[in-house]
C-alpha cells in the first residue's frame, strides 16, 4: 500500500532500519546525550533561541495539543480559537472540557482567513490564540503573520499546531513570536506515530508554565523540562521514536530545512498543476504545501475506496460534511514524482468509469 497520506507518511529506509533494531536501556549518560542532541537539532529546524525549553512527549498531537492548553492556560483566561475544521473544533473542545473560556473565529469550508474576520474580535478581551496553522481537515493554511501581528498588537500569548505544516511550509519560532509550537513524529519527520516535540518560548515559561496549577501528572510542562535538564523524561518515553528523531534530525541538518522545504514545494505545485491539467479541481484558499485537496463531489469517497481496493493506493479521505466531497492527497515523507504520476492515472481511470 503506497502512503500518500498525510501521516503516517512513507518512511526512509534508514527509519524503517533503526525502527527494526533492538532498543536499548535509556536512563544512561549515552541515552541523555542523544536527547541533548535531539534539542539542539529540533530548536536549529524551526530557529528557536537557546533559552526557550524542548519537552519530548509520548503522545499523538492530540496530547500535544491538551498539554499545551492546560499547562498555559487556566479558569482567569479567555482565548480565541481559530476553527476552521476538525482540528480548530479540537482545540475548541479541549478548552471546553477544561472549563477554559474561550471564543471561536469559526470559517466555513472554502472561507479564507483575513485580517478583516480576525480584526472583528476585540483582541483586548483574550489572554492567548490558539491556531492549527495548516488546518489538515480541509488544506487550508493560515497566514502567520497575520496572526502574530495580531498577537503582538493584544499581548496575547499564541500556540500554534504546527503538526502538517511543520519541513513544508516556513517556520521561524523566533521572529513569528510564537509562544508554544507543537509537532508531531508521524507527518513531514515521517516517523512512526507517538511522540509529539514542543517549544516553549521563555515569555510563557516564566509567566505561566511555572505559575499555572495543573492537574496532570503525565502532562506537567515543568516535570518535563526539570528532567530535561539531566537529558531525561520523567517517564518512560518512546525510546525507539527518539532514537528514529535523532537519525532522522541529523538528515534535516545535513539537507537543510529550507531545501526540504522547497522540495515538498516543488512537488505539491507540479502535482497541483497537473490536475488542472488533467481537470481536476482543487479549493481556491491558501493552501500548504503538506498536502493537495481535491474537489470529487460527489465521488469522493467512491474514488478514495477504489484507489485503495483496487491500485494499493492510500489517500487521505474526509470525514463529515466532506465525507463525499474532498479527498486528501499529501506531499509528506518519502515520495517522488513518479509515484503522483501513478496516483494521477489511477484517478483518471476511476472518473472515466464511475
Amino acid at each position: 500500500m503506497k502512503l500518500f497520506t498525510v501521516g503516517p507518511v512513507e518512511m526512509f529506509p534508514q527509519t524503517l532500519h533503526i525502527a527494526s533494531e533492538q532498543l536499548p536501556y535509556f536512563r544512561t549518560p549515552e541515552f541523555s546525550e542523544l536527547m541533548f542532541e535531539n534539542e539542539r537539532l529540533f530548536k536549529a529546524s524551526i530557529r528557536a533561541a537557546k533559552n526557550s525549553k524542548t519537552v519530548f512527549l509520548t503522545t499523538s498531537g492530540t496530547g500535544a495539543m491538551e498539554a499545551a492548553v492546560i499547562n498555559c492556560f487556566g479558569d482567569e483566561d479567555k482565548l480565541l480559537v481559530i476553527n476552521g475544521g476538525g482540528f480548530g473544533k479540537r482545540f475548541a473542545e479541549i478548552c471546553q472540557i477544561h472549563g477554559i473560556s474561550y471564543d471561536e473565529l469559526k470559517l466555513d469550508f472554502g472561507e479564507v482567513l483575513t485580517e478583516e474576520r480576525l480584526n472583528g474580535f476585540d483582541g483586548s478581551k483574550y489572554t492567548g490564540l490558539l491556531v492549527n496553522l495548516h488546518e489538515t481537515s480541509t488544506g487550508q493554511l493560515y497566514d502567520i503573520n497575520l496572526i502574530s501581528a495580531y498577537c503582538r498588537k493584544y499581548g496575547l500569548y499564541l500556540v500554534v499546531d504546527a503538526i502538517s505544516t511543520y519541513l513544508a511550509d516556513k517556520i521561524e519560532f523566533d521572529a513569528m513570536e510564537i509562544d508554544v509550537l507543537i509537532v508531531s513524529s508521524q507527518k513531514a519527520l515521517a516517523l512512526s506515530p507517538g511522540l509529539s516535540v514542543m517549544e516553549i518560548s521563555e515569555r510563557i515559561y516564566r509567566n505561566r508554565v511555572l505559575k499555572m496549577p495543573i492537574r496532570s501528572m503525565y502532562l506537567d510542562f515543568k516535570s518535563h523540562i526539570k528532567n530535561m535538564e539531566r537529558g531525561q523524561t520523567p517517564f518512560t518515553p518512546a525510546v525507539g521514536i527518539l532514537l528514529e528523531l535523532n537519525e532522522r534530525l541529523k538528515q534535516i541538518e545535513t539537507t537543510g530545512v529550507d531545501e526540504i522545504q522547497t522540495e515538498i514545494h516543488v512537488l505539491a505545485e507540479r502535482f497541483r498543476r497537473e490536475l488542472k491539467t488533467r481537470e481536476f479541481r482543487i479549493p481556491e484558499y491558501p493552501l500548504s504545501n503538506a498536502l493537495t485537496p481535491v474537489l470529487l463531489e460527489p465521488n469522493a469517497r467512491e474514488i478514495y475506496e477504489q484507489l485503495k481496493s483496487k491500485y494499493g493506493i492510500m489517500v487521505t479521505p474526509s470525514g463529515g460534511a466532506l465525507e463525499k466531497v474532498l479527498i486528501r492527497v499529501g506531499h509528506l515523507g518519502n515520495v517522488k514524482w513518479d509515484d503522483y504520476e501513478v496516483l494521477l492515472n489511477a484517478m483518471e481511470q476511476i472518473r472515466e468509469n464511475l
